[in-house]
């Protein structure tokens, strides 16, 4: 026998013993408070995780070492010992100048990126002063209507010494093309441009619902962002492939690393059939996850995403440079578990998804504020959630190694049961014909349903706990009432922004703006590549409807 299997017999037998020695007279006098344990994926949870659990692990092929294939430890060999990750704070409401004080006062308070939400119109490409538009203007995000509107947002913010992040998608093509003139007017080259546009319109139609075209034509406008990007933003990244709406709208854990995939799967494709080559279009591709309460299946998720996509750049497209096959993410905590009861709770729920996104290894993050239940952020609220994130980095610990949970039993086995159980299911939409057909035929909407109506089924059984909602209640007002001043949005807001859209309607070159929009219409019916006449366009002051 050999040294591995007396070391295998030798924890089997001493397993044994305890279990009848000390385990069996422990459950005799109290026993265990579920016959069952499960994680959020309905993934089994055994009672200890010993070698045996994780004994066919090859290290090499199966975790290795950071900054090198199959990257389960990290896309940066020392990663947080050389930096700490990107800390946002997604912010934006009202008008640009009201946004543009919260950016600089986050930047102030320590924020290393501006993350910048879009009121609903803004999403769905229309402006202001159009009828569809009465209600919403500022109320979910800021109010961008042209380049002026840009100019206000990003006013004394050097956009060459910040990072970033626009969540839009359906009109990504246009807000890409308004930053890049507002760089241009502070002389910073688009070179020299870091950050994302999230850009992705698949989970738009599978758990938002704010696309305006269909899904080939807007497969259509990304490719040619790709392209764009790759040309003229090598710092840039193209896309943020998003789990995380499907997330909020009820999927789980593994469904969350199979459905992001797979719709990353799709853009490789619809790149490639455009004539990209996959090791560039690669390096400026990202991912954007929720990070959730269960802390073990959250860290071991982010793992298995970053192991399985190495592993389908490799193996499916032949990506040749480490670059292209790294997985680089984006977290924020998960503003669905955040509850109205007992909102001060939610400090303790955002503080357990940060670390749990900090354990895995993500590049930026993102902490919701416990208000958030009740309004948009409060600027209390907000600057507590940032330093949940600076407290994580400089007070824990955490950081101070590369990968602190790696070569642990229970989450190396949860790691590779999330890249089994994922692949199974991008197996399935591979034979629906990849996931564009998947959610056409409505199959990945469904799965997520159901897996929402099983956890809130769980939460009205009380099978599932949730602090203050189902459990630990405190009733009448007191449990309800926000400790904190909620921020209020002045409906004036609307009717001013109508008329510095009027005003600008005026006192720009309307013949020019004309010819410009003109140029854009005439090749969306080509098969030009339409950022340079959208950049046009923006230049000219023309608007995102008009667009």
């Amino acid at each position: 026998m050999g040294a591995t299997e007396r070391l295998k017999a030798d924890i089997e037998a001493a397993r044994r013993e305890w279990e009848e020695e000390v385990l069996r007279k422990t459950l005799e006098r109290h026993p265990e408070t579920r016959e069952e344990f499960r994680t959020d994926s309905q993934i089994p949870v055994d009672r200890l995780y010993t070698p045996e659990d994780v004994g066919d692990l090859d290290y090499v092929e199966d975790l290795g070492f950071p900054g090198r294939p199959p990257f389960t430890r990290g896309i940066q060999p020392t990663m947080y010992r050389g930096r700490h990750w990107t800390m946002r704070q997604y912010a934006g409401y009202a008008t640009a100048e009201e946004s543009n004080r919260r950016y600089k006062y986050l930047l102030e308070q320590g924020n290393m990126g501006v993350s910048v939400a879009f009121d609903l119109p803004t999403q769905i490409g229309y402006d202001s002063d159009n009828p569809m538009a009465e209600g919403e203007v500022g109320r979910v995000g800021v109010a961008i209507d042209s380049l002026r509107d840009m100019e206000a947002l990003f006013d004394g913010i050097p956009l060459d010494r910040v990072s970033t992040s626009m969540t839009i998608n359906a009109t990504a093509c246009i807000l890409m093309a308004l930053y890049i003139a507002v760089a241009e007017k502070q002389g910073v080259p688009p070179g020299r441009l870091r950050g994302t546009v999230q850009n992705d319109v698949l989970k738009e139609y599978i758990a938002r619902g704010t696309y305006i075209y269909p899904p080939e034509d807007s497969l259509r406008i990304i490719t040619d962002m790709f392209a764009y990007g790759g040309e003229h933003l090598p710092q840039w990244n193209v896309i943020s492939i998003s789990g995380y709406h499907m997330r909020e709208a009820g999927c789980t854990a593994v469904q969350e690393v199979a459905f992001t995939l797979a719709d990353g799967i799709a853009y490789v494709e619809a790149a490639l059939r455009a004539g990209l080559e996959v090791d560039r279009l690669g390096r400026n591709l990202s991912f954007f996850f929720a990070a959730h309460n269960n802390l073990l299946e959250e860290v071991a998720k982010f793992r298995a995403a970053r192991r399985l996509w190495g592993r389908i750049m490799e193996e499916r497209f032949g990506a040749k440079t480490e670059r292209a096959r790294m997985l680089r993410f984006h977290t924020q905590t998960a503003g669905v578990t955040l509850t109205a009861q007992q909102p001060l709770a939610n400090v303790i729920r955002v503080t357990v998804q940060a670390l749990a996104a900090v354990l895995g290894g993500t590049q930026s993050l993102h902490t919701n504020s416990f208000d958030e239940a009740l309004s948009l952020p409060g600027e209390e609220a907000v600057r507590l959630a940032l330093r949940t994130q600076q407290v994580i980095a400089c007070e824990s610990g955490v950081t101070d190694t590369v990968d602190p949970l790696g070569g642990s039993y229970a989450v190396e086995s949860l790691t590779r049961e999330i890249e089994a159980r994922a692949r199974e299911y991008i197996a399935r939409i591979d034979e629906m014909g990849g996931m564009l057909r998947a959610i056409e035929r409505g199959w990945v909407q469904r799965e997520i349903h159901e897996a929402a109506y099983r956890h809130q089924r769980a939460v009205e059984s009380e099978e599932a706990i949730v602090v203050g909602v189902n459990a630990y209640r405190e009733d009448g007002a007191e449990g309800k009432r926000a400790p904190a001043k909620t921020l209020h949005i002045d409906p004036a807001i609307e009717s001013a922004q109508r008329e510095k859209l009027a005003a600008l309607r005026r006192e720009r070159d309307g013949e020019a703006a004309q010819r410009a929009l003109s140029a854009v219409e005439e090749a969306a019916r080509t098969s030009r590549n339409l950022m340079p006449p959208i950049l046009d366009a923006v230049r000219a002051y023309a608007t995102v409807g008009e667009i």
